[in-house]
């Protein structure tokens, strides 16, 4: 048993903790708060699994999903942004601006707006990261900023890289530990890919790792008998993970370049295409896992590698591509464990040829910039991907040209068929597929797992899509409004439970709904039509919290640990009012938890878990 497990079994301690919850409960206050409630990071933690812990929002009432607020954000243009929801305020970004919204209103608290240095390369953004009070974004002219989170003042900007030959930061850094690490995108024009590391008070930069290694570094002699080594792609464009408790950093790592004409560049040309891992503190490289080595395809590893457990209890490594596979890694011994398709993609590559060939996915196809996502509960890896092939074909001894791209050759569509989507649900011990749903529209948006059974989605034609996570029925379809391409998040404010959804893309990928790039917030519709939270889905919210305090040290996490006492199914044996008065006064050897007399905080907080045990 951990130490942590061991500190929870100390009653004077529980009560101390709980207080605040207890009396909010006691009192009809809506300050309640979940631990692991906010949204604090571009894929939520920093293993990048996106799964909530909160639960008013559940299978039985998510139908009532509706709007409360929506601002636009921007006239038109790329809206790729994951918003990030800290201290009751959402973060989020266009290619130029970073704007604090009031997570439940939606009025704008401040708006920063940056002014380029150099023409863009590509105007997108995807996010920011939050650390120590600080907002940390890229920009698509190769900078790297630090805004004040109270009040969007810019406090320091540093060069990450050079906008004349095509470099620039288009994916949300990560930040930990105080450092700030962010990636260089543009691969495709030729540059050469790394991974900076600066430090989040400063802006200094820390260490610098090039995924196109130099002749003497490791890996050097996969780029055999060329010159594309010394600009030969490898870009990163969406985001990181980190393991907090090793001090490791997953790094995806895109395409090589010339993109179509894999004979001028011999070998397996690492880093490209791989999950590398490297140290946090420092930048040396640990391992890498390449899921497509000499990629003739454009076929990048763009979104974040996830990290989890799986059943058995091993750490594992959950990336998706764009070839249209889901990867299930072992971290221990670096070899594949499972591979599953998740749109339609070929079983081998076909390299292209002048006179050009047809393989799937595309070249805008597979998995985008935003990955898998895991929920623990159900041991599930969810992915969502764009459906479309394209024809491709080569162009040998095309030159390299600094700001222009290096694909060697051309592609188009494959058919005039608009393309559509996929959300896959992976068994995440062995890849097996439990469910799919196939939508009208590339699905771009991160995926979001919650403890209520909801798994939240999204798709280019402006649906917001609500699953059973167990059986993939849709329970809900609602229209946002426009392509959402950065994702749905949740986040719980002043005891009541929120959806957030950016929408209104119009870029790379859209294919589907035209709007304005727009913020929109939903909740749960009350019987009052608006105000207070749903009282029975917080109550089950807060016994959960209380459960964990208490409880779960000895009964576990499913409440099954002690033979003869389940508590998974106690609410088929006792009422409600039952299961209060056992915890009141329990039969030994269960000891007695709260000390006598029970004050009123007690009493709530009794209530609490009685509610949550009954809905299990």
């Amino acid at each position: 048993m951990s130490s942590r497990a061991h500190t929870l079994t100390g009653g004077v301690l529980m009560l101390l903790m709980l207080a605040g919850i207890a009396k909010a409960a006691s009192e009809g206050k809506s300050n309640a708060w979940t631990p692991g409630g906010e949204w604090e990071g571009y894929n939520k933690t920093l293993d990048g699994q996106r799964y909530s812990p909160l639960t008013e929002l559940n299978t039985t009432n998510v139908s009532t999903l509706s709007p409360i607020c929506r601002v636009q954000i921007a006239a038109r243009g790329a809206f790729e942004a994951g918003p990030v929801v800290v201290g009751g305020v959402i973060l989020v970004t266009t290619a130029t601006d970073t704007v604090a919204l009031v997570a439940t209103t939606c009025e704008v608290k401040w708006r920063h707006e940056y002014m380029r240095h150099r023409s863009p390369v590509f105007p997108v953004n995807r996010g920011v990261a939050y650390f120590g009070g600080r907002v940390f974004r890229g920009t698509d002219d190769g900078h790297l900023l630090a805004l004040d989170v109270e009040t969007g003042k810019l406090l320091w900007d540093s060069i990450v890289g050079d906008a004349r030959l095509g470099e620039m930061v288009s994916g949300a850094p990560i930040a930990w530990n105080g450092l700030v690490i962010a990636g260089i995108s543009g691969g495709d024009l030729g540059l050469r890919g790394r991974i900076v590391a600066f430090d989040a008070l400063s802006g200094r930069e820390v260490w610098r790792f090039h995924t196109i290694p130099s002749p003497e570094e490791v890996g050097a002699n996969t780029w055999r008998d060329t010159d594309w080594q010394a600009h030969g792609g490898g870009g990163s464009w969406s985001h990181f993970a980190i393991d907090e408790t090793t001090g490791e950093v997953f790094v995806p790592v895109g395409n090589p370049v010339p993109d179509f004409v894999p004979s001028e560049r011999p070998g397996s040309n690492l880093f490209t295409n791989s999950v590398v891992v490297l140290d946090a503190f420092s930048g040396k490289l640990h391992w890498w896992y390449q899921i497509t080595p000499t990629d003739g395809l454009d076929h990048d590893l763009g979104a974040a590698p996830m990290l989890y457990r799986n059943s058995r209890g091993e750490s594992m490594v959950a990336a998706a591509g764009k070839d249209g596979y889901l990867y299930l890694i072992s971290r221990t011994s670096h070899k594949l464990i499972a591979r599953a398709a998740v749109t339609t993609a070929d079983a081998l590559p076909v390299m292209p040829t002048p006179e050009g060939v047809r393989s799937c996915p595309g070249i805008e196809g597979g998995v985008e910039w935003n990955g898998p996502a895991f929920d623990p509960v159900t041991n599930t890896v969810f992915v969502g991907a764009v459906d479309w092939c394209s024809i491709f074909a080569s162009k040998p001894g095309t030159p390299w040209k600094p700001g222009t791209t290096a694909y060697g050759g051309t592609w188009r569509p494959s058919s005039l068929e608009a393309p559509t989507g996929w959300i896959t649900a992976v068994d995440a011990d062995n890849g097996a597929i439990r469910w799919k749903f196939h939508a009208r529209s590339p699905v771009l948006g991160g995926l979001t797992p919650t403890a209520g059974g909801v798994l939240l989605g999204s798709d280019n034609s402006g649906n917001l899509y609500a699953f059973d996570i167990v059986s993939g029925k849709r329970l809900v379809t609602l229209d946002v409004g426009g392509s959402v391409s950065g994702g749905v998040v949740t986040f719980e404010h002043g005891g009541r439970q929120y959806v957030a959804v950016t929408a209104g893309n119009v870029s790379r990928s859209m294919y589907g709904a035209v709007g304005r790039p727009s913020v929109v917030v939903l909740a749960l519709k009350t019987d009052s039509g608006g105000g207070a939270p749903d009282s029975a889905g917080l109550l089950v919210t807060r016994g959960k919290t209380a459960y964990m305090e208490s409880c779960f040290a000895c009964h576990g996490t499913d409440g099954r640990n002690i033979q003869g006492a389940d508590l998974s199914t106690v609410h088929e044996r006792r009422t409600l009012d039952q299961i209060e008065a056992w915890i009141k006064n329990p039969a030994p050897p269960m000891p007695k938890v709260f000390p006598q007399p029970l004050e009123s905080e007690d009493e709530a907080t009794i209530h609490a878990i009685a509610a949550y045990l009954s809905a299990l």
